[in-house]
């Protein structure tokens, strides 16, 4: 039998989530829901940090019984730091924004796993690339 996912507290998913690397944003994580990124590939390199642009996914995990549906997305992270869904028509950045994703999501599915918790991708927002199970 799986676990609820009421059963944990914020911390110990924060915990669990935090040791992925750097892509849960807890700031943005509230009431339930988790949201990760990645800034794969710099727009802008010559800019100045705070001015720089980034290509790359995130990932909102919205709370179900059992688990989480996933909802990832793509696009650019621009200067006034929001994400905004972008195609990304240059070969090589979608490439590089989705192999990150592609080796990102086996890790948290294997730590929901460990929890006891399912990953259900969202029908409505299918993922942007096939995702290993």
């Amino acid at each position: 039998m799986s676990a609820l996912v009421s059963d944990y507290t914020r911390g110990k998913l924060l915990r669990r989530f935090t040791a992925l690397g750097p892509y849960i944003r807890e700031p943005q994580c509230q009431d339930g829901h988790y949201f990760f990124d990645c800034l794969a590939v710099c727009v802008n390199a010559d800019a100045a940090p705070e001015k720089r642009e980034f290509y790359g996914w995130w990932l909102t995990l919205t709370p179900q019984e059992q688990g989480f549906v996933s909802e990832y997305r793509l696009g650019i992270f621009d200067k006034s730091g929001h994400w905004q869904e972008n195609k990304l028509s240059c070969k090589e950045t979608h490439d590089t924004v989705c192999n990150t994703l592609i080796t990102f999501h086996p890790r948290l599915r294997a730590v929901l796993c460990e929890l006891g918790l399912t990953l259900t991708q969202s029908p409505e927002t299918p993922p942007p690339v096939k995702l290993p199970e």
